[in-house]
């Protein structure tokens, strides 16, 4: 039996089975369908209806994580008699992040004999998802605390995020782009390609021309990385909102390119991510030297 748990949120967007069958406990962000309270379960036939119903005129808006909700979650670990590695996502991109730590504070003042471990990944959705699904491994292979945050602190930013979004409205809503922007954008059929890079921010690499373009401009970025490392038995995970075509061609390319890589994954975006990117959201995530733009 492990002496410490690996946790996370629900923005890892790891499937429901996948946390379940590994005992790795989440806090879930809440999320209103049409001013109707849900919760992010990660179960991935409820994602499905989502973004289905989402096609269809749906309107979905996010919350943040409050500190007491979090307090509430990091005594429920650490009244196990274990020491905690809580993984969540970038501090740049949650705003319940200062929320995290702040509740983190007050607990370990609970618990003076227990570790707590807030790491910033600078990782979100599926990147976010990668680093918890190689710490876990670790854990279960019998690595101590000290060497599964070491080697997420030394690897956090070695790992890839690349995304397509197919609606500028949605990126408009969130205060990503301009009413200007999505305006002309839409009109030019543009397709935005965005990375995080190592701040842990979200980024425009390229303004694609259609959809096809956008494709062929991340599928081009993840095999240039790809060719800079040993991709024999390495995980990367496709995640997609509502477009599992685009996710299997992706799939296929990489496989036909490095025929050695490991499990390529393809499962259904989170909730609160595609809240504010919309169906049609298409991201990759893999381990790498570095994170490029391009």
């Amino acid at each position: 039996m492990q002496s410490y748990i690996i946790a996370t949120s629900s923005t890892a967007d790891l499937p429901r089975t996948y946390l379940d069958e590994h005992h790795i406990p989440f806090i879930s962000y809440s999320f209103t369908i049409n001013d109707a309270p849900a919760v992010d379960d990660c179960i991935e036939e409820n994602r499905e209806k989502i973004y289905a119903g989402m096609r269809k005129g749906d309107i979905l808006t996010t919350s943040m994580i409050t500190q007491f909700a979090y307090e509430d979650f990091f005594r429920s670990l650490l009244e196990k008699g274990k020491d905690v590695l809580f993984l969540d996502m970038s501090e740049k991109m949650s705003k319940s992040y200062q929320n995290c730590q702040q509740a983190a504070e007050t607990v370990r003042a609970d618990y003076p004999d227990r570790k707590l471990y807030v790491m910033d990944t600078r990782c979100i959705s599926g990147g976010l998802g990668l680093l918890v699904k190689e710490c876990v491994a670790m854990m279960e292979d019998g690595s101590s605390l000290d060497e599964v945050i070491a080697w997420g602190e030394n690897h956090k930013l070695k790992i890839a995020h690349r995304f397509t979004v197919d609606d500028l409205n949605y990126l408009k809503r969130g205060g990503r782009v301009s009413n200007t922007s999505a305006l002309v954008g839409s009109l030019l059929n543009i397709k935005p390609v965005l990375y995080v890079p190592d701040e842990g921010t979200l980024n425009v690499a390229v303004k694609a021309r259609g959809r096809k373009k956008a494709l062929e401009t991340i599928l081009k970025g993840v095999l240039h990385d790809l060719s800079l490392v040993d991709t024999a038995g390495e995980e990367m995970l496709i995640l997609h909102a509502d477009c599992f075509a685009d996710a299997d061609f992706i799939r296929a390319e990489v496989r036909k390119a490095h025929p050695d890589i490991g499990e390529i994954n393809i499962s259904s975006l989170g909730v609160v991510i595609g809240a504010h990117c919309g169906p049609g959201l298409l991201a990759i995530f893999y381990l790498c030297n570095s994170r490029q733009p391009e």
